[in-house]
């Protein structure tokens, strides 16, 4: 079923889940062992992270670099198939822009199809020092914009080679990021609004957000977007702080800011009681949340069950 069915069928508000695959050559053991724990709040749909190649350089025995180009995480489509058939759970796999040609990302698509998979969320993904060159007729999407276009297209039944008749219409519910504290690349809040709802325009049905720690920019994100003319669901995103390094690598590395009250506390707290800080803070943002019947709250849960575990106890779900 589709992201949007999904929320247009639910009495109350929808809870959904993040995971990210192992690392190449790991035990998916421990993503078993999530998956089974968030299984049993129900979900109606689990999201799975993909990652792009990244440029990796190593020294030779002549004291020369070499390039080599790896993927680290493989694994987003099997995890995938595994979540449908195993669970009967929606998958929503990201599809990315980074390291993939478009070639690639229509036999990804057409690959997710097969396997009965309904829906996406269309991605740039982090640039790790690799973009697929053009050539041979080859090219890649820049941006989710132009990623979304090729899904949409897709939707309607073209393809990338013209020659193909009456190609199969592929039904993909679309989903794509939006950041209430801006994209770090944008100029400012409101461009970036605008670069969100071409994506809209373009075919994009719903709107997961990056995650925040003050409801407030959630929603003047909201009306912010309404009043462009965005009226597609906007889905709030979610991360439970579990470590004291959290509060400086977090704003590090997804360009969003901790409150000072939150942030302070995490930092005077003996490391043993930081999650329960952390699990204290995400519970009164989803109470704030679910009273003001938000469509869907989003966890980014990726390979740590414990700390979603303790959440959904203190709030009896």
């Amino acid at each position: 079923m589709r992201v949007t069915e999904h929320l247009d069928r639910a009495k109350n508000t929808v809870l959904s889940f993040e995971i990210i695959p192992p690392k190449r050559g790991g035990d998916i053991k421990q993503l078993m062992s999530v998956l089974e724990e968030i299984v049993k709040y129900n979900p109606p749909y689990i999201d799975i992270t993909s990652h792009a190649a990244e440029v990796i350089y190593e020294e030779t025995a002549s004291g020369e670099y070499q390039m080599r180009i790896k993927r680290k995480r493989p694994g987003t489509l099997g995890i995938c198939a595994l979540i449908q058939n195993k669970y009967n759970i929606d998958a929503v796999p990201h599809v990315i822009c980074q390291g993939f040609t478009k070639e690639e990302t229509e036999d990804f698509m057409i690959e997710l199809h097969y396997l009965g998979i309904d829906n996406i969320l269309a991605v740039r993904g982090d640039d790790n020092g690799f973009r697929k060159p053009i050539k041979f007729g080859r090219s890649i999407n820049q941006n989710a914009l132009d990623l979304v276009k090729q899904i949409s297209n897709m939707n309607k039944g073209k393809y990338l080679e013209d020659s193909i008749l009456d190609a199969e219409k592929m039904d993909f519910c679309i989903g794509v990021g939006g950041y209430p504290e801006k994209h770090f690349e944008a100029p400012n809040l409101d461009t970036d609004i605008k670069f969100t709802k071409q994506k809209v325009d373009a075919g994009a049905e719903y709107i997961v957000t990056q995650m925040f720690f003050d409801n407030k920019n959630y929603f003047d994100y909201v009306e912010k977007c309404r009043k462009t003319g965005i009226t597609v669901p906007i889905i709030p995103g979610l991360k439970i702080l579990t470590s004291k390094s959290h509060v400086s690598s977090v704003p590090k590395n997804f360009y969003i800011d901790i409150p000072n009250e939150f942030a302070s506390e995490v930092e005077q707290a003996d490391p043993k009681h930081v999650l329960e800080i952390g699990v204290e803070w995400t519970a009164r943002q989803v109470e704030d949340l679910l009273n003001k019947n938000v469509p869907a709250i989003h966890f980014y849960i990726m390979q740590n069950s414990t700390p979603i575990k303790t959440l959904m106890n203190k709030l009896k779900i």
